[in-house]
């Protein structure tokens, strides 16, 4: 058997019927990768959600530590970084996720848990309009320093790579499928400026070839990735669209921006908006004032702190996440404190009152 930690860590990517979430739970109650697989079929029986066919396939598939041990020298072979998701290095705002990725394949230079981190979505069959509000929202962030990730498809994820670029700024392009390989290969050149200027990232071993079903997988990592995507062109159906969704559904913020009324290509965009399921942007400047990316870094001089104050638990769990990860959502305070919503919510409301916490725009808080 292999000793490398990290062989195991990848095969239990290749067991079938195992998937992320359940991948996730094998590992909370053996310990470790290694553990699942020298663990026997009784012990895995008694982990919750581990039914007997699912055990079969664990205990049948122990050859696919030796696929993970050839996807190993590949990795060291070209500098790959792997993030399995109880590391220290894995991507924190995409670990609260659910449905995140267990493991994670990156080259690059760019720091995957930057301060503030947008992605930028949209249609392959972009139109100036498009390409030129994505070049200026880019542009207008740029004081931010943020980090800009898309899916390096043609139309406005190439666009907004681009741009990133020129501008100076980190850009991540997420893959559906290996990195041995950029698709589309008109991008190839792309690819290695941002080599040098952010990275590639997936969740795909090498060889995986870019099939039709592995583009959402790959829209779920765009959209948890970030703090906030913004959809800049989108038809009523497609990927950019997935991307909202997705998002939504991790109550990450939502951009997207209006285009004509009957404009195809901006039909989808309009539809995010009129659902109430993206907030409406025309600059730089709205994503910055409903992100609270504009508030200045003192606190207000009209609000006091009460250096005295009685917390109770609940209260210092909220501060002890937010001096860790500076702004947050309540979802993520919540995940990551482990208390419920409802007390969550009160212990923020008393706080705020207390001059300890502010409110921003888009759902987050931070410590004054």
């Amino acid at each position: 058997m292999y000793s490398d930690e990290l062989v195991y860590q990848i095969a239990l990517t290749l067991l079938p019927g195992v998937g992320d979430i359940n991948a996730r739970k094998l590992v909370s109650h053996t310990g470790s990768a290694a553990a699942v697989f020298h663990e026997k079929a009784g012990s895995l029986l008694r982990i919750p959600g581990m039914g007997q066919q699912t055990v079969d396939l664990i205990i049948s598939n122990r050859s696919v530590i030796d696929r993970a041990a050839e996807e190993l020298e590949f990795i060291k072979k070209h500098d790959v970084n792997a993030f399995f998701f109880t590391g220290s290095d894995y991507p924190a705002r995409l670990r609260h996720c659910i449905d995140s990725p267990v493991m994670l394949y990156f080259i690059g230079n760019a720091d995957l848990n930057a301060s503030r981190i947008v992605s930028i979505v949209g249609t392959r069959k972009a139109t100036e309009y498009g390409r030129e509000i994505c070049r200026n929202l880019i542009a207008g962030l740029k004081e931010l320093d943020v980090l800009v990730v898309s899916g390096l498809a043609y139309g406005i994820d190439t666009r907004a790579h681009k741009v990133a670029l020129d501008e100076g700024l980190m850009t991540v392009g997420v893959l559906a499928h290996g990195l041995d390989r950029v698709y589309p290969p008109a991008n190839e050149m792309l690819a290695r400026r941002m080599l040098n200027q952010g990275g590639l990232l997936t969740e795909f071993l090498n060889g995986t070839i870019p099939d039709r079903e592995n583009f959402p997988k790959r829209n779920r990592i765009i959209a948890g990735l970030a703090d906030a995507t913004i959809v800049v062109e989108a038809g009523v159906k497609g990927g950019a669209l997935i991307t909202a969704d997705i998002a939504n559904s991790y109550n990450r913020d939502v951009f997207a921006v209006p285009g004509r009324v009957g404009d195809p290509f901006s039909e989808g965009c309009n539809n995010l908006i009129k659902t109430n399921r993206a907030a409406l942007v025309q600059s730089a400047a709205d994503v910055m004032y409903i992100m609270g990316w504009d508030s200045p870094a003192v606190p207000s001089a009209g609000i006091q702190r009460n250096l005295f104050v009685q917390l109770t638990a609940d209260e210092e769990a909220v501060i002890s996440i937010l001096k860790e990860f500076g702004e947050c959502s309540m979802d993520k305070i919540c995940l990551s404190t482990g208390v419920q919503a409802s007390k969550v919510a009160a212990a923020l409301l008393n706080l705020e009152f207390e001059g300890i916490v502010k409110s921003l725009p888009g759902k987050i808080y931070r410590l004054f």
